[in-house]
């Protein structure tokens, strides 16, 4: 499930998102403060897509935890549209924008990516909100904001930092996918990792017994990686061991990344490719 931000009315989401006061709600009356807001309401929608999936998310379902009906919601939020553009930009609000470089940018980066990385876990839903046309509010901004500090002053030229710091949220955001939909195989499928990857090993077994002889060079790979890969997981659990290796795999992601941005950084260079010598 892919959901594309900014598809309710630009101005009102731009007005939300940066809380221009032009419509963020009734203006305020004399009286007893009202149980209800734009906060109460995000963080309702937040609580929901946490708990069951941007799925289950409706301002049906988000008026219902809050004890209101969904035509309650509409005043302050105009539709569901909106609401998961607020609810994106709150919870990046949880990212930190500050990281120590005194021992360099590398380790500021790097920890900067390990706590992308949780935050994706913690809110797996976020994943689901396509890339292609951003929220643009305040706290995606912060977010750029802070890789762009760390990664300022290194030497790598604007375009070339501009095309860098892409790859360094497509790994993270990637590899966290990855991680975040195999936590939730199992109990949306409700078949167990061990059980499923059972039932195919003897099928593949059965169906391709000339597996080896097709495809030589990838069965040689899985079984030495296999030999070393049996020790963790008898250590583990299987499924914790699944777990750990898309950790590892994400690691070495980027780490490959930053040992390029090392290189550009030492050699000067642009990111442009160029074609070899003697090529038409």
């Amino acid at each position: 499930m892919v959901v594309f931000a900014g598809q309710g009315d630009a101005r009102r989401s731009m007005s939300l998102l940066w809380r221009s006061g032009e419509l963020g709600g009734p203006a305020p009356k004399p009286g007893p403060k009202p149980g209800l807001d734009v906060d109460t309401i995000v963080a309702a929608g937040v609580a929901v897509a946490d708990e069951q999936g941007m799925a289950a998310l409706s301002m049906r379902a988000v008026g219902t935890r809050l004890g209101r009906t969904a035509m309650a919601l509409y005043t302050y939020v105009p539709s569901k549209s909106e609401l998961v553009d607020l609810m994106h930009d709150r919870v990046l609000a949880e990212l930190p924008t500050e990281y120590d470089t005194s021992a360099g940018w590398r380790p500021a980066i790097t920890t900067w990516a390990d706590d992308a990385w949780a935050f994706y876990l913690r809110h797996p839903w976020v994943l689901q909100v396509s890339q292609a046309r951003p929220v643009l509010g305040p706290n995606e901004y912060a977010r750029l904001e802070t890789v762009v500090r760390i990664l300022g002053g290194i030497g790598l030229k604007p375009l070339h930092a501009r095309r860098i710091i892409g790859a360094l949220f497509q790994v993270v955001r990637g590899m966290a996918l990855v991680a975040a939909e195999h936590r939730q195989a199992a109990p949306e499928t409700g078949v167990p990792d061990e059980e499923w990857w059972a039932q195919r090993s003897a099928l593949m077994a059965e169906f391709a017994p000339d597996f080896t002889e097709r495809f030589p060079a990838l069965a040689t790979l899985e079984s030495t990686a296999s030999l070393a890969a049996m020790t963790e997981a008898e250590a583990c659990g299987a499924a914790s061991h699944m777990e750990q290796e898309g950790r590892e795999a994400f690691r070495v992601g980027l780490e490959l990344i930053l040992d390029g941005v090392e290189a550009a950084v030492r050699t000067g260079s642009d990111g442009t490719l160029h074609a070899p010598a003697g090529t038409p």
